[in-house]
């Protein structure tokens, strides 16, 4: 994928944007939304620099000029790479979408894949592979013929899963995390792929895994319908999702992930034909120094 453009390639322009990116770290939001307005008015087709004017005036206050930005970031980044669509649904002056723009999931995975490990791992305290790999364990199962990871990014799920799993693929949407998981050299195969489009054809698998996928997906039914065409009869699926407590299914938070209630997995379970081995509720990481509750589930396919 062709690098979003972080800088406006104008001298000046990026120069006042470095300066309203102070005047926000210093907490002047309205000033530096008027400054990067400005670094705009030399730059007028630099798409990152609409999306980051956006932010700056939802930090001031600014709603409704905010949702002019971020349309103008879209006209001129239609494939989202930014992810306007989603602060634009935030704020209410979008209708609420199923699932986020792929290109925006892709972008946002390439430009983290560098330090994903230690910022998941060390910062935010990640838990999700530890949690499904007892999970697992506790159905008494131990070895697995052929094992499937979705979303697999920079492999954390995989090494967990390489001693029981004979044969263990992987798929990700970027292509940087699947740089980094090759590093780890604990996959038989990788490959890229947008779990939402995902056509597989492959051997079936006796394990499945998404550790942490689902809450960059939204809705599930086309996903939970792919594990349908990949499981084997009398395999396992498992898979975490943030908690949604509130009203309805899932719903998209100012994080920009999507959390999912507990009620819409016992849907999406039933409808595929798949039986409730377990789930728990459980802290998956922290965010902001704040836990987050997410759901730990492991289900079969019966024989």
């Amino acid at each position: 994928m062709t690098p979003l453009q972080l800088s406006s390639n104008d001298l000046l322009a990026d120069r006042r944007a470095d300066y309203a990116e102070m005047l926000f770290a210093s907490g002047d939001h309205a000033a530096a939304a008027e400054l990067m307005l400005g670094a705009l008015e030399l730059a007028p087709n630099w798409a990152m620099g609409w999306f980051r004017l956006g932010e700056m005036q939802e930090a001031a206050g600014q709603t409704d000029a905010a949702a002019e930005a971020w349309r103008m970031s879209l006209k001129l980044e239609p494939a989202d790479r930014p992810g306007a669509t989603l602060k634009l649904q935030l704020i209410g002056a979008a209708p609420a979408a199923d699932s986020p723009p792929s290109a925006f999931v892709e972008m946002l995975f390439d430009q983290y894949a560098e330090k994903f490990d230690h910022a998941l791992v060390e910062t935010l305290h990640y838990r999700v592979p530890e949690l499904l790999t007892a999970a697992i364990g506790a159905t008494g199962r131990s070895a697995f013929a052929h094992a499937v990871d979705l979303g697999c990014g920079t492999g954390l799920m995989g090494v967990k899963l390489r001693p029981v799993a004979k044969r263990l693929e992987g798929y990700d949407i970027s292509a940087e995390m699947l740089r980094k998981a090759r590093d780890k050299g604990v996959y038989d195969s990788l490959d890229k792929a947008d779990l939402q489009e995902l056509e597989f054809a492959g051997e079936a698998a006796d394990l499945v895994t998404a550790a942490d996928v689902f809450m960059y997906l939204g809705a599930l039914d086309r996903v939970f319908s792919s594990v349908m065409k990949m499981l084997a009869p009398g395999g396992i699926f498992a898979f975490s999702v943030e908690l949604f407590s509130g009203v309805g299914p899932f719903e998209l938070q100012a994080s920009r992930r999507y959390a999912h209630s507990e009620a819409y997995v016992h849907g999406l379970i039933a409808a595929a034909g798949l039986t409730l081995v377990s789930l728990e509720r459980a802290v998956i990481r922290q965010d902001r120094r704040e836990p987050v509750e997410g759901l730990i589930v492991v289900t079969e396919r019966p024989a």
